[in-house]
């Protein structure tokens, strides 16, 4: 009968096995991590599309309405995130005005006021509801939220508007039903570069002249602004990521129609 080999390998060739094992397992999970954050960073990128998309899409349908910016909230605020003050009690934002800039998102816990403007109230049965010869008019805050780094809308609505389709929102831990929460403009903001304009196109700039006396800015505000444009530079961390490697702007420029 013959006598079996019971040598197995030999100690050079079980280190080759296990070094040639190792390089294509290495190899493998190479591609399959590169394959995995390729995907996450490709998740990123479209949703700062689609936010890109939503904010140009809000901005433009609540902008273009609007009778006018104003540099300070009339109807008061109950909710002031950032208020004026100078004013009390705390129901009036802190007064803009139309000097172009960059404003980056604050840090945790601040809200940073962007714009304010105001539209015509229009009743349930989508009637603007007037008084006497003018209409009653809402107005609305945009600010950013340094802790969830997002670009809000804030709705005041005038309550002297009959049967006003629109109703007054709140932060979202104050929310109710008939105090509905701020809306979410757009999500991932890094910083949003503002620009002025006249319906001719000439940039307008609140710091562009002063009185030679006293040295205060005389130069044009936003009761003569026209339009306006938004230059949102959103970063966004991928998953597994160490840095923000998704990093994306989009330019929206809206006109007031009337």
């Amino acid at each position: 009968m013959k006598k079996l080999d019971n040598n197995g390998l030999t100690l050079p060739e079980l280190l080759v096995v296990i070094f040639v094992s190792g390089l294509f397992t290495g190899l493998l999970l190479f591609f399959m991590i590169s394959y995995w954050r390729y995907g996450l960073m490709l998740e990123s990128d479209l949703d700062t599309l689609t936010t890109r998309l939503n904010a140009g899409d809000y901005l433009r349908e609540n902008i273009n309405p609007a009778s006018g910016f104003i540099i300070q909230n009339s109807i008061p605020d109950s909710n002031t995130a950032n208020p004026d003050p100078a004013i009390s009690p705390a129901e009036y934002w802190l007064p803009i005005h139309a000097v172009p800039s960059t404003i980056s998102i604050g840090s945790p816990g601040t809200k940073t006021s962007l714009i304010y403007f105001r539209r015509p109230s229009v009743n349930t049965s989508g009637v603007v509801v007037m008084n006497g010869t003018q209409p009653y008019e809402d107005e609305f805050v945009l600010y950013m939220d340094g802790s969830t780094q997002k670009l809000m809308s804030r709705v005041l609505a005038n309550p002297s508007a009959a049967s006003n389709r629109l109703k007054t929102s709140c932060p979202a831990s104050l929310a109710t039903i008939a105090c509905p929460a701020d809306r979410e403009v757009a999500i991932n903001v890094a910083s949003i570069e503002m620009r002025y304009f006249s319906k001719t196109g000439n940039l307008i700039d609140y710091t562009s002249s002063t009185d030679p006396v006293t040295g205060a800015y005389t130069g044009p505000d936003f009761p003569v602004v026209e339009v306006v444009e938004f230059k949102i530079n959103l970063t966004r961390k991928p998953g597994f990521q160490k840095t923000n490697a998704t990093v994306n702007s989009t330019v929206i420029r809206v006109a007031i129609r009337s």
